[in-house]
């Protein structure tokens, strides 16, 4: 029985600092027994690519809010309906920036809502709110299927916010720091499935671990066997009605390696 992770990154896997340096032993153990670390988070394919590096990680990942898949050429050996990019195919879900963009201003132009994002913002701006170094922050600005954007409005009109952009045939999450605006095909769920069919036709029987700790989250844990979510920064869990989810007490980083080891029986 193949064991897969999914994990968000932000708050979960990483800490609030970004730093990792608590799960690096569970990291190795996880690489050892060859077991998938699958990324699923609202960052950049850039970002991504700089954690994985930094992690010594060569699995698939799913970037944006499940924007797009991208995975390894030659990581499995069947053929499946992809674009191929340098060294990634790509299964895309999410719709284009400009889009999603042009949706924002149009928004902003019909209600006069304080709307900032990234792309409205240079790096340094987004190094200062994000706290990321200037490096970091043009990695995050590299968008292509979500975009991240402040809302500087009282929280009544947020039913507002959402509801004009379903009407605009696009979507709205809310991670932990910002709201999200993408493709309505497109969520972490629906990728996390794909990829785990995919998982499916390598190994035959697997079992699928998610962890998160927002709200954008929750489309991926309602796709795994078994759903796990860690406190967020207020030390609080995200509300979910998901069965059997599993809650750590704790907070990011340290609490994703207690439930890896509790899940997976690590030592």
């Amino acid at each position: 029985m193949k064991k897969i992770i999914f994990t968000d990154l932000d708050g979960t896997l990483l800490n609030y600092d970004y730093s990792f340096d608590a799960a690096i032993p569970v990291l190795e153990v996880l690489k050892e027994k060859k077991i998938p670390i699958i990324f699923c988070t609202a960052k950049t394919f850039a970002e991504n690519e700089y954690y994985q590096k930094k992690m010594k990680i060569k699995d698939p990942f799913i970037v944006e809010n499940g924007g797009a898949i991208f995975i390894p050429k030659n990581y499995f050996s069947f053929s499946f309906e992809c674009k191929k990019k340098n060294n990634y195919f790509i299964i895309e879900l999410g719709e284009t920036y400009e889009k999603l963009r042009n949706c924002l201003e149009k928004i902003r132009k019909q209600t006069g809502f304080k709307i900032t994002g990234f792309g409205d913002m240079t790096i340094k701006e987004v190094a200062q709110d994000t706290h990321l170094s200037l490096y970091l922050a043009n990695l995050a600005k590299k968008k292509h299927y979500n975009e991240s954007f402040i809302f500087n409005e009282p929280k009544e009109k947020e039913q507002i916010l959402s509801e004009k952009i379903t009407d605009m045939g696009f979507a709205l999450t809310h991670g932990g720091r910002y709201f999200n605006i993408h493709s309505k095909n497109s969520d972490k769920g629906k990728a996390v499935k794909i990829l785990s069919g995919l998982f499916k036709k390598k190994y035959g029987k697997i079992k699928t671990i998610g962890i998160g700790d927002s709200a954008n989250d929750v489309p991926m844990l309602n796709q795994v066997d078994f759903p796990a979510i860690v406190q967020n920064k207020k030390k609080q869990w995200i509300d979910t009605d998901i069965p059997n989810i599993y809650k750590e007490k704790t907070q990011a980083t340290k609490a994703w390696g207690k439930i890896i080891k509790k899940l997976l029986n690590i030592a």
